[in-house]
This record gives C-alpha cells, sequence and structure tokens, in this order.
C-alpha cells in the first residue's frame, strides 16, 4: 500500500508536470472536476475547504489555472457578489490526453474482475479513505512534539 501511495505522489508530479501545473493546482483541478462532473458550483472558499487551502492560496491557484486555460471565474447566478470558478470547455480534452493512458489501464484492470469483486473493492477503498481521513484529522488536530 505505501508503494502504491508513493508511486501515485510522483505520479502526480509528473502529470502535474505534463500539464504545466504543481501539484497543488492539479489538486485544486481534479476538485473543480469532480464538482463540475457533480453538476456542483464552486466558489473560492468551497475549494479552500476542500484543499485545506487558505483563500489567499487559492486566489493564486486560481489565477494560475485561469492563466494556463483551464478554468474561468464567473459571476454566480443566485448572487451576484460572489464569483464561481467554470472549467473552460477545452480543459477536460486536455488533462484526457494525459490522464487518459491511466484510465486505459485501469480499467482494463478492472475487466478482469467480476461485478461482485468490484463491489468489494470499491467498498474497501471507500471505508480505507475514510479511516485514512479520520487518522490524518487526529494527526492534524495533535500538536507537534505531543
Amino acid at each position: 500500500m505505501d508503494r502504491m501511495i508513493a508511486t501515485a505522489q510522483f505520479g502526480q508530479q509528473d502529470i502535474a508536470r505534463r500539464l504545466g501545473l504543481n501539484v497543488t493546482d492539479l489538486t485544486c483541478l481534479g476538485f473543480l472536476i469532480e464538482a463540475s462532473m457533480a453538476g456542483e458550483n464552486l466558489v473560492a472558499g468551497d475549494l479552500a475547504e476542500r484543499a485545506r487551502l487558505t483563500t489567499g492560496a487559492v486566489t493564486g491557484v486560481l489565477n494560475r489555472l485561469e492563466k494556463a486555460g483551464y478554468i474561468r471565474r464567473a459571476p454566480d447566478p443566485g448572487d451576484r457578489r460572489r464569483v464561481v470558478v467554470v472549467m473552460e470547455e477545452t480543459a477536460q480534452a486536455r488533462i484526457l490526453a494525459v490522464y487518459g493512458p491511466v484510465y486505459e489501464r485501469l480499467g482494463a484492470l478492472f475487466a478482469d474482475y467480476e461485478d461482485e469483486e468490484i463491489a468489494v473493492l470499491t467498498d474497501w477503498f471507500t471505508r480505507a479513505r475514510g479511516l485514512l481521513e479520520e487518522a490524518l484529522h487526529e494527526i492534524r488536530e495533535q500538536s507537534p512534539g505531543s
């Protein structure tokens, strides 16, 4: 598991570099893609909360993502004082050009499993993520040296 996590971390660095981003920007872009696919609109504060960044840091992230052509800011239809972050139409194709081979390999791997086995894997990863988030929350709450 540790080896897989390390591989994923190094992979994120490589993918970010290929997309002209840093890892934090790529992580935030992932949250924006996830929200977009769910039909959700995110504002800077939402993104800051999900990425565990300050709103000031998220402003820098959004500036870089906008400059790189991945997102744009648009007035919130429900509150004109707020700005929502919108994925650019070309962003998905640019991202899939890099992530595509990874997704293809994972898709082929999943094809080797029966539906019941995939359900077990899904359950395990969902529960493991929750446990990891819980443990990391406890680590963050502890003061250094305690």
